[in-house]
């Protein structure tokens, strides 16, 4: 028999936890709910959680903190829904650099929070195990440059740290763990943000502007990633894995 869903619901509204856990509830999943962060990370190391429904706005740590815990941490791959009570496009954009794979604003209906929940499960569940982020090395070398997966913090030949954002460093992590490879825009949306592609497509050009920016790569004439027309881009150097630091 499959097992339902576990969710786990971080709110400090008693009344949005509670409402939100008996429409999902009644809809086949098994929900846990928390409060602040604390309980949280109580009730991660309970048992498994498939997505973490996540409130921006909590009393303590905020979700954006909790969130790039969680992205730094053992369960970084885990799906995460953030919600907030603000429609200001930076506290969206700056929820998907922190790791959130969606974003959904408050007050919502509850059929579009399982709308979102099952969305985004689907989704992380539907990438092709060749396209899975590995687990790396320690570093990853190409060109000039050393990605370190540990600390998250590109190096360039001079051993100057450029810093990344979550999602820049998401990027790079994606091209270079698929060199040679033409990635669309749905794969590195799924892969960097589970973001629906039609409506962050653009995102994705973005990123990648910026990433070439970080990488001194120019852009009329790219010597790591690559614009392939209609397709969408390909990180066309060679990657080595380092087992420890130079």
């Amino acid at each position: 028999m499959t097992q339902p869903d576990h969710i786990l619901i971080v709110d400090d509204d008693r009344d949005i936890r509670t409402l939100a856990a008996e429409y999902l509830e009644r809809s086949g999943m098994r929900v846990t709910l928390a409060a602040n962060g604390r309980e949280m990370r109580a009730a991660l190391d309970k048992g498994a959680v498939d997505l973490v429904v996540l409130d921006l706005m909590l009393p303590g740590e905020d979700g954006l903190t909790l969130c790039r815990d969680l992205r730094a941490s053992e369960r970084k791959n885990m799906p995460v829904l953030m919600l907030t009570a603000r429609n200001e496009e930076a506290d969206r954009i700056l929820g998907l650099e922190m790791g959130a794979d969606d974003y959904l604003v408050k007050p919502f209906a509850a059929r579009e929070l399982l709308a979102r929940i099952r969305s985004v499960l689907r989704r992380t569940r539907m990438l092709p195990p060749n396209l899975q982020i590995t687990e790396a090395a320690t570093m990853l070398a190409f060109g000039p440059w050393r990605l370190d997966t540990t600390a998250r913090h590109l190096l360039d030949d001079n051993d100057v740290i450029v810093a990344l954002s979550g999602a820049e460093y998401r990027l790079l992590r994606v091209f270079l763990d698929h060199p040679q490879r033409v990635l669309n825009r749905d794969q590195l949306l799924n892969l960097t943000q589970g973001r629906e592609a039609e409506l962050f497509e653009r995102s994705i050009d973005l990123m990648v502007s910026r990433l070439r920016q970080r990488l001194r790569d120019d852009a009329k004439e790219p010597r790591y990633i690559k614009t392939v027309r209609s397709e969408g881009y390909v990180f066309a150097a060679m990657v080595e894995i380092r087992e420890e630091r130079t």
